[in-house]
């Protein structure tokens, strides 16, 4: 029996890739970063099996581009605001995230930013590494206080509650917004069920887990934050639509906030001339939020498992979309 026909859209580990194409006929995109959009669209023709990452836009063209013979998609991260859920589900074909895996991680990096952006550890460096640290100064790097201080968490899913966890660790008042109230957290944390604007205008630091989506985008916009305290700093590592960076960028320059700390932006990368890589009480790291060596290696076996399980037309074990199920009438 001829293997499945399979595209790899990203380098992945090794192990993943043996996997892969011990059971398929894979082709791996073989550089490092996303392919072109032109390259993608003809790598896809007559595939069966789709290993995609968040950068590559899944949508009717490339569906297309695919058809026929394509029956499952498997996106290597628990977001997929990259791919079109409800043409895959009209066509019955089956998506597939890796949810879970990254909770602990994220939530880590998140709290990272908290710390670096507040004590301005970024900057400090810098001013080492060019030899502009003369002495110590007793005025010298002021920074705000972590400890103590109010956390706004944006969106208390998984990666939300894991951040309130570490929040609590450090003694910090807990407030969230989210479309649902969690009375769980509520009663394990003590943390505060807000409005968004209350949230916003009492929080030290405003953390962002929310999902992309219509309701979301744009969501810290002008207006919002000009709720926010003027040492308040905003962390941002769900999506970078969430934020206008523009107003953004405005409120930073005008130190209408403390600071902002980012590890998703829109457009992503920002480009070298972006207005808020020229200015200092900004931080952007490269979309780490799950980049430590066991959550990549994990995301990636939870990826090829949804694979191979979407060729041999079992249930995947995360699938985005199960209603394809009762359409296809699969187990």
């Amino acid at each position: 029996m001829a293997k499945a026909r399979v595209y790899v859209a990203r380098q992945l580990p090794a192990e993943a890739i043996r996997r892969i194409k011990s059971s398929c006929d894979a082709a791996v995109w073989e550089r490092q970063g996303p392919s072109t959009r032109r390259v993608l669209l003809q790598r896809v023709k007559g595939i069966e099996g789709l290993l995609c990452t968040i950068s590559e836009k899944v949508d009717a063209e490339l569906l297309d581009a695919a058809a026929p013979d394509l029956r499952v998609v498997s996106n290597l991260g628990v977001g997929f605001d990259n791919i079109d859920v409800p043409e895959l589900t009209r066509r019955g074909i089956p998506l597939g995230n890796t949810p879970g895996v990254l909770t602990e991680t994220t939530a880590d990096l998140a709290f990272g930013l908290i710390i670096a952006a507040s004590r301005r550890l970024v900057e400090g460096d810098r001013r080492v590494r060019a030899g502009k640290w003369r002495f110590w100064d007793i005025t010298g790097f002021l920074g705000e206080d972590v400890h103590d201080a109010t956390i706004g968490i944006i969106g208390m899913g998984k990666i939300g509650t894991a951040v309130a966890r570490r929040a609590k660790g450090f003694g910090m008042r807990v407030l969230y917004h989210d479309l649902v109230r969690r009375r769980d957290v509520e009663a394990e944390l003590g943390a505060v069920f807000s409005s968004l604007e209350g949230l916003l205008s009492e929080a030290d630091f405003v953390t962002i887990h929310a999902d992309l989506n219509q309701g979301t985008l744009h969501l810290i916009d002008a207006e919002r934050i000009r709720l926010m305290k003027r040492n308040s700093i905003l962390v941002n590592t769900a999506r970078g639509t969430i934020v206008d960076n523009m107003a953004l960028f405005k409120a930073l320059k005008a130190r209408r906030i403390r600071g902002a700390a980012l590890d998703v932006t829109d457009p992503e990368p920002l480009p070298r001339d972006h207005p808020l890589l020229g200015l200092d009480n900004v931080l952007v790291t490269p979309h780490i939020g799950s980049a430590s060596v066991a959550t990549r290696s994990k995301m990636a076996e939870l990826a090829v498992n949804n694979l191979l399980a979407g060729l041999e037309g079992k249930r995947l074990p995360n699938c985005v979309n199960p209603e394809v199920y009762v359409r296809n009438r699969l187990a």
